[in-house]
């Protein structure tokens, strides 16, 4: 068994942006030979999160939407005072920050539509996520 670490960088397009990283990971569990094992991806920010979800556009509109009138921007948030992305704080709170996926012959163990979702809530930016592979791989007998 193995453990291997390493991080990947995703562009976000807009202030509320949801990205299907699942090629990304994909390509790195090819790289580095992965077989069977659990995945860890954490995003490294307090305005980013996870989530595990379809990315049917429609449902990645629907989610930016929900969270923009369950967190409005500039609703009186003490945070405001040194800076003023608190709704983005507390959206990312609601996401969630990892998502442990099981990795099943070098591909992501996931239903027919979930896909691993980062969910923007402060860009356009440039987020890491950290990638922890437990498992076997296939260098290994």
């Amino acid at each position: 068994m193995k453990v291997i670490q390493d991080s990947i960088s995703v562009n976000t397009s807009d202030s509320m942006d949801i990205v299907n990283v699942a090629g990304q990971i994909t390509t790195w569990l090819q790289e580095i030979g992965a077989r069977n094992g659990t995945l860890t991806v954490f995003c490294r920010h307090t305005t980013a999160g996870l989530t595990i979800n379809e990315a049917e556009s429609g449902l990645l509109q629907d989610i930016v939407s929900r969270l923009s009138k369950l967190v409005p921007p500039g609703a009186g948030y003490q945070h405001n005072r040194v800076d003023s992305n608190a709704h983005s704080h507390i959206m990312t709170s609601l996401v969630g920050s990892s998502q442990s996926i099981p990795v099943e012959d070098g591909r992501l163990s996931l239903g027919t539509w979930q896909k691993p979702l980062l969910v923007e809530c402060d860009g356009p930016r440039s987020r890491t996520l950290s990638l922890t592979f437990m498992g076997t791989c296939q260098d290994e007998n």
